[in-house]
């Protein structure tokens, strides 16, 4: 008797441990392909959060979109879509803004009206599957799209905007310099490793940036430091521009801030 007991008492465990997954709220996310223009659809990668207090639409850097799907996830290096399920940990639905027909995104096209449009389009199925706040969070080039989309959508469609490893060489097709940063009139953090050597993307031109957020009523610059073992060109993911080893922390800062924004 007592070894069935013990029998009974371990079926019982494993049972426990495999609807552990699913009771945690670790589920996996889908792809939306919302029609955005006449003869277009968008792809976003949704994965809303347990209980989540907000939503971040993430906008990836380089030539946009969040990569191949592999076993439920994107699976693109770029910093914002290889730490998404660290956001859904911290209670932040997430969606990763991807292409419009699949098509790159260039730096020029990041402010066009199109772009803007299909932005638009993504911001209202968003708003529609979740009420939580909604913040726009960039990385890189993907910095172009989140504040251009900040400095035009209408009051009250989004409660913030996170600007990560911005473009902020004034020279550069896209930089924050370009932007009418002085129309965003929500929190603004400029988050950004104090390493980050790529180029057009020096941490020493982030005050002027600041200044520029002249209606923001709340703005801050973040400069982290640590990480690790940085590979590969300084412009891409896997060096101090895209957190290079410390990547939870870097989203813990983020999710802090959104949660509650303070100069």
């Amino acid at each position: 008797m007592p070894a069935i007991s013990a029998i009974r008492s371990l079926c019982a465990g494993l049972c426990l441990a495999a609807l552990m997954p699913a009771a945690l709220g670790q589920e996996q996310g889908s792809v939306l392909k919302l029609p955005t223009r006449t003869g277009v659809e968008t792809t976003v990668f949704w994965h809303p959060a347990p209980r989540a207090t907000a939503t971040v639409l993430l906008f990836p850097g380089g030539l946009g979109g969040f990569g191949k799907m592999e076993q439920g996830r994107p699976s693109s290096n770029n910093f914002l879509v290889r730490t998404e399920q660290d956001f859904v940990a911290h209670g932040l639905n997430v969606a990763i803004f991807g292409r419009a027909n699949g098509q790159e995104i260039t730096p020029r096209e990041r402010m066009s009206p199109e772009h803007m449009e299909d932005v638009r389009k993504v911001v209202d199925a968003v708003r529609q599957r979740s009420s939580a706040p909604l913040w726009l969070v960039g990385t890189s080039r993907g910095t172009t799209s989140a504040a251009a989309a900040a400095s035009q959508l209408p009051d009250g469609v989004i409660a913030g905007v996170v600007l990560s490893s911005s473009i902020v060489d004034a020279r550069e097709p896209g930089s924050m310099q370009s932007l009418d940063l002085g129309h965003i009139r929500v929190p603004v953090l400029l988050f950004h490793h104090a390493r980050d050597a790529c180029r057009i993307c020096p941490p020493g031109a982030l005050p002027g940036v600041l200044q520029s957020l002249t209606q923001a009523p709340v703005k801050k610059i973040m400069l982290v430091e640590g990480g690790g073992n940085p590979s590969g060109d300084p412009c891409h993911a896997m060096h101090w521009h895209g957190y290079a080893g410390m990547e939870a922390e870097a989203v813990a800062d983020i999710a802090q801030w959104i949660q509650q924004p303070v100069p």
